[in-house]
């Protein structure tokens, strides 16, 4: 199959391509194009006209600023992926991004876009959750600042208005000694979605009690989620392997799973359990200074 017809623009800058979204309500935003080509393709997506942003060089970029690392709308997830910044300041996302796809598809994937397409099972959602990274659009001449918590609101539905393009993201950096990571997804094989998903980031003190603990579980629900309430329960403890346990089977004991062909609820939310667990094991392991075995892909 091929697209239906539709009109092209490639816009020097934001300000224009906010205008063209705003004079076509069903104008759609091309960056990569790795989800929205196939989707036009099938005729799942109709848009009129593509804005294409490409070219515009100020939404390319990954910058240390300190307290944050930003990162520009339409940075290819294959420059994630290599970045010494991202590297050591946002470890988990350098732990997750090669979960993404394959290297041909991370060379054209751009964070703004799979942010923007809101799949459940998207390790960029998954990680921005996860850190409580900010995400920025602009909207006509109005830009506006969301925590990527709120940003996802349904599959494949965020909060953005359809007039609106994303520009940007901020993630948090943690700062101190004793930080960990850990991240772990299952799929039926190398670089296919996720089925369940899970990411954890931890700091402990010198007596190796947890100071400060975030855990994300995707692909499991219709968007990324935090399980604010055992981290909450986990914070003054060291981590033992029976206390997240528990913890994380509290959190998850009510959530609504996916049931879907691929998996269904019950299986979700048990490996959700599984998957949440190993990651703060990992993450608790790398912050003591201890070694993990790597994690490959699941089958």
């Amino acid at each position: 199959m091929k697209s239906a017809p539709f009109e092209y623009s490639r816009p020097a800058d934001v300000e224009e391509a906010c205008a063209l979204l705003a004079a076509d309500e069903n104008a759609r935003v091309i960056a990569g194009g790795q989800t929205l080509v196939p989707m036009m393709a099938m005729r799942l997506a109709r848009p009129t006209r593509l804005v294409d942003i490409n070219r515009i060089a100020a939404l390319h970029y990954i910058r240390d600023e300190g307290d944050t690392v930003a990162i520009g709308a339409t940075t290819r997830q294959l420059d994630l992926e290599h970045s010494k910044i991202i590297a050591q300041k946002i470890p988990l996302m350098a732990k997750a991004i090669p979960w993404i796809g394959h290297a041909a598809t991370r060379a054209r994937g751009t964070i703004g876009g799979s942010l923007s397409n809101a799949d459940p099972a998207a390790e960029q959602g998954l990680t921005a959750v996860t850190l409580d990274a900010i995400i920025t659009y602009r909207d006509g001449a109005d830009t506006t600042e969301i925590t990527a918590k709120d940003f996802f609101v349904a599959a494949m539905v965020t909060s953005l208005p359809s007039t609106a393009c994303l520009i940007g993201v901020k993630y948090p950096v943690w700062t101190g000694a004793g930080i960990g990571i850990g991240f772990h997804e299952i799929n039926a094989r190398s670089s296919d979605f996720a089925f369940v998903s899970s990411a954890a980031q931890v700091q402990l003190d010198a007596d190796n009690k947890c100071t400060r603990i975030a855990i994300g579980v995707g692909a499991a629900t219709d968007f990324p989620m935090r399980l604010d309430s055992a981290e909450q329960q986990l914070v003054g403890t060291t981590l033992e392997a029976d206390k997240v346990k528990d913890a994380v089977t509290a959190a998850l004991a009510d959530i609504e799973a996916l049931d879907d062909l691929h998996a269904t609820a019950t299986y979700r939310k048990r490996v959700a359990v599984s998957l949440a667990c190993r990651a703060v094991t990992d993450a608790r392991a790398l912050a003591r200074g201890e070694k993990i075995e790597g994690n490959a892909h699941a089958h």
